[in-house]
């Protein structure tokens, strides 16, 4: 007669491990307490996502709130400049507090100036740069350089301001500006007395400062164009440099554009560094040693001497200029990059 074994008799007992490790036995759909539990969880689940759409939807609004109070506070206390002068105010030359006659030309042609100086400098050797780092740097290098251009945009513009007093505006009127007047004098742009302070040393300042962002999104553009397309010219017999030049930056022209004017915006509201090293003369001169002036650097400087109502309406009006201006550059810039961007996923160049 066959027997069960002592190992399988006790088998039904609680304290068997054979049994402990069986699967429960699924719980019946419809039992009250399965049912109370996923109605919890659903509504714990609705309050949640109810909750996280409230609080996004609240910082989108404040965030916009906070730029229109912004231009509202502008229009409101340029009220009176806007009302005396109204579209003279941005082609006058003249900028007098004694007399109460202001205009802006000489600030919004300091502002320009030295923004399109900086981006003469700064735009091949952030082009440069980005496709060194992408493109032909060791793997093993890339993040420690990446890292290292990105940390001029930690510097502080004050530091940055010092050391053109100190160190770049010498080195422009010992060197730099006497080489230029001496070969490029012609031209006009490079005439004058050598002062070191002035548009082409504000440009140099801005060029530095801007270079890590147009750096950044440009290599992120540069990432986003498919391999597949660098890989193509490639095979096709195209050399490295052909391969950049059709493969690459004709697909990130747009791209690249975005980084530029974005750059071209942070140069605009550039104020500190650029008060330092421009000279602050509301001058128009043709040449780049003459000293100038932009819109934030004379906000900066005349706001805490303005008592009159109309000097301290005429500066919030070149800030509301310079505010306009901005937005107008960024948005632009914004929309460019998110034309080659879009849809790519975030790849990381490390």
């Amino acid at each position: 007669m066959y027997t069960v074994p002592k190992s399988r008799a006790g088998s039904d007992s609680p304290e068997d491990p054979e049994m402990a490790s069986l699967p429960s036995p699924p719980e019946d759909p419809k039992s009250p307490s399965l049912v109370a539990r996923n109605r919890l969880r659903t509504k714990e689940s609705f309050l949640a996502d109810a909750a996280f759409r409230t609080v996004v939807i609240i910082c989108a609004v404040v965030l916009v709130s906070i730029v229109g109070l912004i231009f509202f506070e502008l229009v409101s206390q340029s009220r009176l400049t806007l009302d005396k002068f109204g579209f003279k105010f941005l082609v006058k030359a003249i900028w007098d507090p004694v007399d109460e006659d202001f205009g802006a030309l000489p600030f919004i042609y300091g502002t320009l100036v030295s923004s399109l100086v900086a981006l003469v400098i700064a735009v091949p050797l952030s082009l440069a740069t980005a496709l060194f780092l992408t493109e032909i740097c060791p793997r093993r290098l890339r993040a420690i350089l990446s890292l290292l251009v990105e940390l001029l945009a930690a510097i502080p513009s004050v530091i940055y301001g010092l050391w053109g007093i100190f160190v770049l505006a010498p080195f422009l009127r010992r060197y730099v500006e006497p080489f230029l007047a001496k070969y490029l004098g012609w031209s006009g742009l490079f005439g004058g007395p050598k002062y070191g302070f002035g548009m082409l040393a504000a440009g140099v300042i801005l060029a530095i400062m801007i270079l890590p962002i147009i750096s950044s999104i440009t290599r992120e553009v540069i990432t986003a164009v498919p391999r597949q397309q660098r890989e193509a010219a490639l095979a096709l017999g195209a050399t490295k440099w052909e391969m950049l030049r059709m493969a690459v930056l004709r697909n990130a022209r747009a791209g690249i554009m975005g980084a530029i004017i974005l750059g071209l915006g942070r140069a605009f509201g550039e104020t500190m560094a650029v008060t330092m090293v421009i000279g602050n003369r509301p001058e128009i001169s043709r040449s780049l040693f003459a000293p100038g002036y932009t819109l934030a650097s004379v906000v900066a400087n005349e706001f805490s001497e303005a008592f009159a109502k109309t000097h301290l309406s005429a500066l919030m009006e070149a800030a509301l200029i310079l505010f306009a201006i901005t937005l107008v550059v960024n948005a632009m810039a914004m929309l460019l990059v998110w034309s080659i961007t879009r849809g790519m996923p975030s790849r990381s160049i490390a």
